[in-house]
């Protein structure tokens, strides 16, 4: 490709960022001349872009273009425009009328776009050449005057009134020079003006100078050289002054695009032609081309190229044979046709990535570029996105598009696109040709820390050791890098009894909860907290999880017998009438622990001396009885130790100590603590009054028991209500065992009127693992266990 096509690509590169509209501002136009000194200035863009000179430092203005050369550059100090290197217009802009740079100039903080054409002004720095030095004519000295002759022409780099503008020929007294000219092109032709006579001067030397428009004016020489031929009168004339003819790009080598035909009158070898390619300004011309000298065709030299050059101008030569030969001219314009041999050329420039997830719909992310080196329909194209993105193509102008957002961004979602950008053009076949944008989307800090549940059941041992780790609260975040990075923190729970921070510490990155105290569940059974999970992002986002912590109960409490009787090392005496019958009544053991469910389930155990077998005692209930009546054979006093055990592993007591003594009868029997009625003999009216009394009164009491426990059963704490299994058990001898979410009590009622107790033990907290224990009449006991309704 020619240095001019290059250069046209780049321009097209270049001219991307002044096709978004509603970035860019009116185009500033400067001038300047080639081949000026390195910091030369060519205008002051603070002035005229309206912009203190201390803002384009600050926002960093930079120049931008798509040339292999920073031909410009901007000065921040002073806003001026200046050369940064050299500038040669005839490199840049060969053979051209015109010769600008477009450039742009970059603000950001916000992004500005301004487009900047310099213009390359011409200098007078090339002289005008010849491709030969020498040209050589033969002129019969039978030509008449007024004969023209084509005179080569000079080519110069310099354009304008710098190119060639007219010629001079060298004073003689046979020839003058008529200069013409036709557009920016500027010709020559020898005149004949005086018959030659060969005898006189058979060669005559003139010099033809070309002058061009500069100042100050630069010339170029070549030496004529003119053979005056004897007698051969007639000149070869073509059938045409002017040939057209058209021919594809890709016609193969050798094809045969014109055939000539000139004639001569003359006989003989006078009349055998040869045709002949010229040379001339336009070297290109005939080295894509040759002509077969017999015959006159024209055919193709080597591969044409449209996007190269799409049209030749040849001049041809007919000569004849004669001893004087004599010539004649025409023109061959060679038009080349276009055909779609080149694919569309995708740009890619300025691509913005990554682009923030948070991007608004519009935004643009790239700058996109379709050039077809075709021409006419062949070179027009579209150009579409492949593939469903949230992405899309604006145009700008022409083949200039904008890739900007056009959905939702979501990192989460999908982290990377492949934007897959198609470009077909309008030729027949149709051409096509992709290319793939990488957009990396970054991240914002749009997802909170998100635990797995809203609540976290932590069961602890009680008397755990300090410093164990309880639990583990780990959240997660969608987010990335220091978006995703969480701390953990604990939260009080409101109102609050005590400082959380006082109980248990959280470990800040790896949210291990760590205990700070040993647990007493006789003093605290269970408490609430929550952890909060933080990013690192800004602003940071936050989460919240409940933890509920719920101490086990452990046996570590002994039953303590009530009063009024002692535990072990002190002696308590009871008194019984040696008439009385099995079955009497003859003391009660009272006793509580302090812990909870079976290890607060308590069981009494008698020991008599050996061989003694007259007391029993209820398992659950603590009644001393008689087994039998008494005897002779049986002692006055009876030594029992009575031993209260719980249902703990391992399991706990205390011991009590009572002398039963036998008396002859019931009215020695003082005790403090049973007052045994007199029987009488007939059944009187108050005694029936009273029976009815204590009915009704029993009956209102445990109608008033059984709504409070009913009442007791609906209501459910808040936070712990699932574990709620409330259940009442009753047992054969009377008595009733009732559990509930937070505490179970045992209670139980004695069947003996005159020692009627009612006992109550705290159960455990939870009922996940809650035990009821009923007791049977034959004191022997079995376990109905509460099953979870959520795993523990």
């Amino acid at each position: 490709m020619s240095r001019q096509g290059n250069r046209e690509v780049d321009l097209m590169l270049c001219a991307i960022l002044l096709c978004l509209s509603d970035w860019s501002a009116a185009q500033i136009s400067y001038s300047v001349s080639e081949e000026v000194d390195k910091g030369t200035t060519v205008g002051n863009l603070a002035k005229d872009l309206n912009i203190h000179s201390q803002q384009l430092e600050e926002r960093g203005f930079r120049i931008v273009s798509g040339y292999s050369k920073t031909f410009f550059e901007a000065n921040l100090r002073t806003g001026a425009l200046v050369v940064n290197d050299r500038i040669d217009r005839e490199e840049l802009c060969p053979n051209l009328p015109k010769c600008s740079l477009n450039i742009e100039g970059l603000l950001s903080n916000p992004m500005n776009i301004y487009r900047i054409e310099v213009t390359i002004l011409d200098v007078n720095d090339n002289a005008p050449s010849f491709l030969e030095q020498t040209h050589v004519f033969n002129i019969s000295e039978s030509s008449s005057t007024g004969e023209r002759y084509p005179l080569p022409i000079a080519q110069d780099a310099d354009t304008g009134s710098n190119s060639v503008k007219t010629y001079k020929l060298s004073p003689n007294e046979h020839f003058s020079i008529d200069v013409s000219s036709g557009g920016d092109s500027v010709s020559a032709e020898l005149v004949l003006q005086k018959a030659l006579d060969r005898e006189k001067q058979p060669a005559i030397k003139l010099t033809l100078t070309a002058l061009d428009g500069g100042k100050p004016v630069r010339s170029g020489t070549m030496q004529i050289l003119v053979n005056v031929i004897d007698v051969n009168d007639n000149t070869p004339l073509f059938s045409k002054p002017l040939y057209k003819v058209r021919v594809s790009e890709n016609a193969p080598l050798s094809t045969t695009i014109l055939k000539l035909n000139a004639t001569d009158l003359d006989e003989g070898p006078h009349s055998n032609i040869r045709y002949f390619l010229m040379k001339n300004g336009n070297a290109n011309s005939a080295e894509k081309f040759i002509v077969i000298p017999e015959s006159g065709e024209i055919t193709v030299k080597v591969p044409l190229d449209y996007e190269e050059s799409n049209a030749y101008e040849l001049r041809v030569q007919a000569t004849d044979q004669g001893a004087s030969p004599r010539s004649g001219y025409s023109k061959v314009l060679v038009e080349v046709v276009d055909v779609n041999d080149n694919s569309p050329e995708i740009s890619i420039t300025s691509l913005m990535s990554p682009v923030k997830e948070s991007a608004d719909i519009g935004t643009v992310v790239a700058l996109v570029t379709v050039t077809d080196k075709d021409g006419g329909q062949n070179g027009l194209t579209k150009c579409k996105i492949e593939d469903t993105v949230p992405f899309t193509l604006k145009s700008n102008y022409k083949n200039y598009y904008s890739l900007i957002v056009n959905g939702f961004l979501d990192r989460e979602t999908v982290s990377q696109y492949n934007v897959t950008i198609t470009a077909t053009d309008e030729g027949n076949p149709p051409l096509s040709s992709t290319a793939i944008i990488t957009v990396h989307i970054s991240d914002i800090n749009d997802n909170a820390p998100r635990f797995p549940e809203s609540n976290i059941n932590i069961f602890v041992e009680e008397n755990s050791k300090v410093g164990d780790i309880i639990t583990r609260a780990t959240a997660q975040d969608s987010d990335e890098n220091e978006n995703a990075k969480l701390t953990y923190s604990l939260i009080d729970n409101y109102p609050k009894s005590f400082p959380i921070s006082t109980v248990v510490n959280i470990n800040s990155e790896t949210g291990d909860i760590v205990s700070l105290q040993s647990f007493n569940y006789e003093e605290l059974n269970t408490f609430q907290f929550k952890v909060q999970a933080t990013d690192s992002g800004v602003p940071p986002l936050s989460s919240n999880v409940t933890v509920n912590v719920l101490i086990l109960d452990e046996n570590d409490n002994n039953p303590t017998v009530l009063a009024p009787y002692s535990e072990h090392g002190s002696v308590n005496s009871e008194s019984i009438p040696y008439s009385a019958e099995a079955g009497y009544f003859v003391a009660k053991i009272r006793a509580v622990d302090a812990d909870s469910g079976y290890n607060a389930l308590l069981s009494y155990h008698l020991s008599e001396p050996k061989g003694n077998n007259l007391f029993r005692i209820g398992t659950s209930s603590g009644e001393i009885r008689t087994k039998r009546r008494m005897s002779d054979n049986d002692l006055k006093t009876h030594p029992l130790v009575v031993l209260v055990s719980d249902n703990g592993e391992p399991s706990l007591s205390a011991t009590v100590s009572i002398d039963v003594v036998v008396v002859e009868s019931t009215a020695d029997i003082q005790t403090q603590f049973r007052h045994v009625p007199i029987k009488e003999e007939s059944f009187s009216d108050l005694n029936l009054y009273l029976l009815i009394a204590i009915v009704s009164v029993s009956v209102i009491f445990l109608l008033s028991l059984i709504s409070l426990i009913a009442v007791k059963c609906h209501r459910t704490d808040g936070s712990f209500s699932r574990y709620s299994a409330p259940m009442i058990t009753t047992h054969p001898d009377g008595s009733w065992s009732y559990s509930k979410s937070t505490q179970q009590y045992d209670v139980c009622f004695s069947s003996d009127t005159m020692k009627s107790d009612v006992v109550v033990f705290p159960g455990p907290f939870p009922p996940v693992d809650g035990e009821l224990i009923s007791i049977n009449g034959g004191d022997t006991f079995t376990r109905t266990q509460t099953l979870p309704n959520t795993d523990k």
